[in-house]
């Protein structure tokens, strides 16, 4: 009779071991690096306004057209991928307005988590300081928010409405509207 408990006993033991290492497995715990970097292209539109101009058979229809390109780098901190401080610097050129500058600011993302996938939907938003090449030492305040569609693979699809402060053609601001693309490395 003893050995009938003895083995009721050891495979209790098997089992129940067995089973929490299953349920251990199945249990995900979302943790990655307390840094991250993030790689911006993007690229201003312009309205169109030769769009119902038909003048020859090659003029473009588009609503929109491309306005010149931007670049930007930064590095940060953040929590689990949802909320994230970060420094970053680039180059922005508007062709309209012949203009090159050079992007100094501090970013603030919050991307919370859409679906069970690790899709989220992210917000930036960032302050900081534009320098102008080119044209003496015209500084001004740069201020931008964008708004994306993050992917399982950290490339970030994104809008974006960016802008300088500043003396320039008799305005005090040249703005811009973006589409682009980031690559996030956590």
């Amino acid at each position: 009779m003893k050995i009938k408990y003895r083995l009721t006993l050891l495979f209790l033991i098997v089992f129940l071991n067995s089973y929490s290492q299953k349920n251990s497995d199945e249990i995900k715990i979302e943790s990655t690096k307390a840094t991250f970097l993030q790689f911006d292209v993007s690229t201003p539109l312009i309205a169109n306004i030769d769009r119902e101009e038909e003048t020859d058979a090659d003029s473009n229809n588009s609503w929109f057209l491309p306005d010149g390109i931007s670049a930007k780098f930064g590095f940060g901190v953040q929590k689990n991928k949802w909320i994230g401080l970060s420094f970053h610097t680039g180059v922005d050129f508007k062709n309209s307005e012949k203009l090159v500058t050079v992007p100094v600011f501090g970013n603030f993302r919050i991307s919370p988590k859409l679906n069970e996938s690790d899709t989220r939907i992210t917000l930036q938003l960032g302050y900081g300081k534009g320098f102008v090449l080119g044209r003496g030492n015209l500084v001004g305040q740069y201020k931008k928010i964008s708004l994306g569609l993050e992917s399982d693979d950290s490339i970030l699809f994104f809008a974006e409405i960016s802008g300088y402060e500043f003396k320039q053609f008799r305005t005090t601001s040249v703005y811009s509207f973006s589409l682009g693309i980031a690559i996030l490395t956590f």
